[in-house]
């Protein structure tokens, strides 16, 4: 009699258990996928959509690509007429114009590292006047013991100033290698190429099929230094990346009123070398102002004001063009704008008068899109020029000037704060 018991016990149980937990329903099914594509705006099409599609495809491209070699030539794939900016330029006031394209704050003088003082003979390893006669027999070398024929016309530059600058600045980096070991792994190039395509701000097309149609305005340096050493090691920063050290000039005329002429050829970024070579980085440029800017030409045409302006256009086009090259092989570009920034030099002289640039690139992001939000600004240092000396009389220089060439010093002995 007690079984029974025990099993409506055991019954009644199990009905509380299972009460207690219901079963869980299975999920529900997933809904079924669309039976067409979504709509999307022709590849083709003048449709704003359609324009912004085409970007979008080309960006992901560019972000997708697989090494640094292919987003270089996915960047500058498509080819449309561009302004072409000369960096040595007879144009009135450029260097205003050239600040505005490239987003660039001049500063007059020299960053405080740049400008402070060497140190001692016995630290730094060679003398003064070591380094005084080193340049004094390279410009005797030139003008003085050499027997010349007299340069063809608008050729003087390639004839004495030339050469002298090439034997000056491989001699004081040979001397300076003990100092800098930076010097000893560099690569100094002669007469190289460097080449930077960017586009800043948006303009209407006015002629042919495309007419209409709103492009961004593509420029184009192409730019041939005498010298430039480059580095496997980047150089300091000079000031933190979002900095703000002056204004940038707006300029609202087309580029034609510089003037500046359209060309359609291949769209290059070059820094005087292959991606995969260990010099990678810009140290010093040194650029030989051509004989139709010569100063003498600005004087005698009562533009003295324009003196200047010709070593500042210089210096700030080649130095954006060098330096945002060199930002562009390590990957970065303007809808990936730098997250560190990049510090090159330039010396810009007729063979007598030096004037000394530093250039710290903090932005790639010009185009019309990117710049809106961007509050970074490119940065220029910039003296006026000096003359290295007087003149050459009866085989000795006379009135050389020592602070250039401390100054020209202080550049090759730049290096980063590691080394």
């Amino acid at each position: 009699m007690a079984a029974p018991g025990g099993c409506r016990l055991l019954l009644r149980l199990g009905r509380r258990w299972l009460s207690q937990e219901p079963a869980v329903p299975p999920p529900p099914p997933p809904p079924p996928g669309p039976l067409y594509p979504p709509v999307v705006a022709s590849h083709t099409a003048r449709s704003k959509a359609a324009r912004r599609r085409r970007l979008e495809h080309f960006q992901r491209q560019v972000h997708e690509a697989a090494s640094v070699e292919e987003k270089l030539r996915l960047y500058g794939k498509l080819q449309r007429p561009k302004y072409t900016v000369h960096p040595q330029t007879f144009a009135l006031n450029a260097d205003r114009w050239y600040r505005s394209f490239t987003r660039t704050a001049f500063v007059p003088g020299l960053p405080a590292e740049a400008a402070e003082e060497p140190g001692p003979a016995e630290e730094a390893g060679v003398e003064l006047g070591t380094l005084r006669s080193l340049a004094c027999d390279a410009l005797l070398q030139e003008s003085f013991y050499q027997k010349k024929r007299r340069p063809f016309l608008y050729r003087d530059q390639e004839h004495t100033p030339g050469p002298f600058v090439t034997q000056l600045v491989s001699s004081l980096a040979a001397s300076l290698c003990g100092r800098n070991p930076l010097l000893a792994a560099s690569s100094l190039d002669l007469n190289p190429e460097v080449n930077y395509y960017w586009h800043h701000g948006e303009e209407v097309v006015v002629h042919g099929h495309r007419k209409g149609r709103v492009d961004p305005v593509r420029f184009q340096i192409d730019d041939k230094p005498h010298l430039q050493l480059r580095v496997p090691k980047q150089l300091p920063e000079i000031v933190p990346l979002e900095s703000d050290l002056g204004d940038v000039p707006v300029i609202d005329h087309k580029p034609s009123k510089l003037p500046l002429f359209k060309k359609q050829y291949e769209n290059k970024v070059f820094i005087g070398s292959k991606v995969s070579d260990p010099c990678c980085y810009g140290h010093t440029q040194f650029h030989l102002i051509p004989d139709k800017l010569k100063r003498e030409r600005f004087i005698k045409a009562n533009l003295e004001d324009q003196i200047e302006v010709v070593y500042r256009a210089n210096g700030v086009a080649s130095l954006f063009a060098w330096t945002a090259a060199q930002a562009m092989y390590q990957g970065f570009w303007n809808e990936a704008d730098v997250t560190r920034p990049f510090v090159s030099q330039a010396v810009v002289t007729d063979g007598k008068y030096f004037a000394f640039f530093c250039f710290q690139l903090n932005t790639l992001a010009l185009t019309a899109e990117t710049v809106k939000n961007n509050p970074r600004k490119n940065i220029c240092w910039g003296t006026d020029s000096k003359p290295l000396y007087d003149v050459v009389e009866e085989g000795s220089v006379k009135g050389f000037n020592d602070e250039v060439l401390l100054q020209l010093v202080r550049f090759l002995l730049n290096r980063p704060k590691e080394l």
